[in-house]
């Protein structure tokens, strides 16, 4: 069974769960990518809700109320299946972690843009200067320990997420109210994509990946006061927040912004300025902006330490090297933040002296999604072995149903995430992503090496085991 690595400060409640899972999962950042699906978002997040969400939301609540140490998904996957998948799974999740940061942190610097000079955004120089300096200042945060991270992702996720998010879709309540036009029709021809599916169907893999990280918080589960009561509370309240808040403010957006017009990138703060005008409200913008980079830069704060919280129970396993599993005081695990932080400024230069800033934005988000529902895949997977491999484990929270009702929320959860990889290998309407047969075999190649990379240090780690125990 699993073994906590050592005694954690219980710190955080109900409150400070929701507060993480909010400012974890309600990016802003994919509200734009959301909005190019216009009315028809509806119909994709009732889906990926369905499909996806609410299979997490359930299945991790379980998980982390019967296995409630450091580690989250790294201990579920080692209990169901063994050191090797389960290191080959927090690997994944901390890759595609880092993958994703770059993207996240582009959108605070075009945001970040508007409030000196617009053209800013389009400057290399200006842009890898705020990727660096911004994850550079998350690392130094998450350096100073787990309470004071989450008090970072508390004040992230009122002042920065639910404040624009509520705001946002206000706005677009008014704008519609005073007899604005939208930009999108609200029929159920538009709502049903039926006659476009094959073209937009790429973009429900970007719909799930906004929806991620449901898990993350277990990361912290000794951390939480009452971990068997409270983590339950933390799923449900923050899962009705997150769907409401991503469908309207995403909708929000697609009413304002004519597809054609729409910039992965800068979309959101396109939106609010295209809102704001008409009214002569432009004097709200620099708090707005400001808002929005204070979350996106607390969403970040809140990533970077769970996965990496993982991997110290993957070292302490002896997955990796003990020399990697330095914590100072504050209990933060110094080394791999560090080394988390080397590899992301190189990822981030490859990111921002490519060609093309918004295809390389899409490709770094479309391998991240590949990647986290492969970890999603073992997750599911996990929760139904350990039904029958510990059928008499104590979990203060069940899936409704017992082992059928597992293997139904489970087995969808499995299914939407199968779904999502074969469509992600699909080019996407309107993004210019290179030739449509080469654009799958680079996904599909970039997914074999991030597997191999792991299998490969798991080896060398097995292999170097066995000298020392002969």
């Amino acid at each position: 069974m699993a073994i906590p690595i050592h005694k954690h400060p219980k710190v955080l409640s109900v409150f400070s769960l929701v507060m993480i899972n909010v400012i974890a999962v309600d990016s802003l950042r994919s509200l734009a990518i959301n909005a190019e699906l216009g009315a028809s978002l509806i119909f994709y997040y009732i889906l990926a809700a369905f499909l996806f969400f609410f299979p997490v939301a359930f299945v991790a609540a379980e998980l982390a109320t019967g296995w409630p140490q450091i580690g989250g998904i790294y201990i579920w996957v080692r209990e169901a299946f063994g050191k090797r998948w389960a290191f080959v799974t927090i690997w994944l999740q901390w890759f595609y972690n880092i993958l994703w940061y770059p993207t996240i942190l582009a959108f605070v610097a075009t945001t970040l843009a508007y409030l000196f000079d617009p053209a800013l955004a389009q400057s290399k120089t200006y842009l890898i200067s705020v990727l660096l300096i911004s994850f550079w200042a998350t690392t130094i945060i998450n350096c100073c320990g787990i309470q004071f991270s989450s008090w970072v992702s508390t004040v992230g996720a009122i002042v920065g997420t639910l404040l624009p998010i509520a705001l946002l879709i206000v706005l677009a309540a008014v704008w519609l109210f005073t007899g604005h036009p939208s930009a999108i029709d609200f029929n159920w021809h538009s709502i049903i994509p039926a006659n476009r599916m094959s073209g937009n169907l790429a973009f429900l893999v970007a719909v799930l990946f906004g929806l991620l990280g449901m898990e993350m918080s277990a990361t912290h589960a000794e951390n939480v006061r009452q971990p068997k009561r409270d983590y339950p509370k933390a799923i449900a309240y923050s899962a009705l927040i997150i769907l409401l808040s991503l469908a309207l403010s995403s909708l929000a957006i697609a009413i304002v912004l004519p597809k054609q017009q729409l910039n992965l990138v800068s979309g959101l703060i396109d939106a609010f300025v295209a809102f704001l005008t008409p009214f002569h409200l432009q004097a709200l913008t620099p708090w707005i902006i400001v808002s929005i980079t204070i979350g996106a830069f607390c969403s970040v704060s809140t990533w970077v330490i769970g996965p990496v919280r993982g991997l110290m129970v993957a070292i302490e396993d002896e997955c990796l090297p003990t020399w990697l599993s330095y914590t100072n005081k504050k209990d933060a695990p110094v080394t791999l933040l560090l080394l988390q932080a080397l590899i992301f400024s190189f990822i981030s230069l490859i990111f921002v002296y490519m060609p093309n800033i918004q295809s390389s934005y899409w490709v770094l988000s479309a391998l991240a999604a590949q990647l986290a529902m492969i970890v999603y895949v073992f997750m599911f997977t996990a929760a139904i072995h350990l039904r029958y491999k510990y059928p008499l484990h104590y979990r203060t929270y069940n899936v409704p149903g017992g082992t059928k009702g597992m293997w139904i929320l489970a087995g969808l959860g499995i299914l939407s995430c199968v779904l999502a990889i074969g469509l992600g290998l699909l080019a996407p309407d309107g993004i210019h992503v290179g030739n449509t047969w080469t654009y799958p075999v680079k996904l599909l190649s970039g997914i074999l090496l991030c597997i191999l990379i792991p299998l490969a240090l798991f080896q060398r780690a097995s292999i170097a085991g066995n000298r020392l125990t002969q």
